[in-house]
């Protein structure tokens, strides 16, 4: 996955989707109900999402794989007396248990927002998410929709995948979990991604764009219950332990 020097493309895409204030309200807002208790976030990248845990005065524990996010996350949130602690975590690391036992069985609820679709080996990431859960946890995990929407985006953003309902469902049910809720979202990405991504050969998403989408979000959440959530560019499965 590489670090800041090498990872221009998932900086450069982690800076706009950072710009997008409503769309990462809505993404919280969408995983909020199912988020209880201690919090623990895999992959919090620049803290799009964190910010809005934090200030909703959630105890959370933010990770991820690179030390220079941790560093980063840190130095932003450090003053907020409700965020638990920042760790570089390694889902797939070969001692897990060993390495992070100071984290086993210890959280409510674990998320990883657009995390598992960079992993190989995802059945082994989601087994190592519920070693970090307590009994009735709740792992919310999110990843991009749809093998056929696979697109310069994907490959310049390191993913291996991309999934159904049907294909996410299978990783939690191997891993013995009760599904609490499942969905799609954000129906009219779906177009913003194959034009730019497929059609334009774009190596990110474009700022410009994600700024005008962003402006309309409340009518793209409305589009999406007209449509029940029943397709959309992510895909979110919630399960419990």
């Amino acid at each position: 996955m590489g670090n800041l020097v090498t990872d221009k493309v998932g900086k450069n895409t982690l800076d706009v989707i950072g710009e997008a204030y409503q769309f990462n309200k809505w993404m919280f807002k969408t995983i909020l109900p199912f988020s209880k208790g201690k919090i623990l976030e895999i992959g919090s990248g620049l803290g799009n999402i964190s910010t809005f845990f934090l200030e909703n005065k959630n105890e959370i524990f933010l990770t991820d794989l690179r030390v220079e996010y941790c560093t980063l996350l840190q130095d932003k949130f450090e003053s907020k007396p409700n965020l638990l602690g920042v760790d570089q975590l390694n889902l797939i690391h070969p001692d897990f248990d060993k390495v992070y036992d100071n984290h086993l069985e210890k959280y409510d609820t674990v998320f990883a927002l657009n995390v598992i679709e960079h992993i190989r080996n995802d059945n082994l990431a989601i087994s190592n998410c519920k070693k970090l859960l307590k009994n009735n946890g709740h792992l919310i995990i999110l990843v991009p929709s749809y093998q056929k929407l696979y697109n310069r985006f994907d490959e310049e953003l390191g993913h291996f995948r991309r999934y159904t309902q049907k294909s996410l469902l299978e990783l939690f049910l191997k891993n013995h979990f009760s599904v609490v809720h499942k969905q799609y979202f954000n129906l009219i990405g779906i177009a913003g991604w194959y034009i730019s991504g497929s059609l334009m050969k774009k190596e990110s998403i474009p700022s410009n764009q994600m700024k005008a989408y962003d402006k309309m979000v409340p009518v793209w959440q409305v589009l999406d219950k007209l449509v029940q959530n029943k397709i959309g560019l992510s895909t979110i499965i919630i399960g419990r332990k």
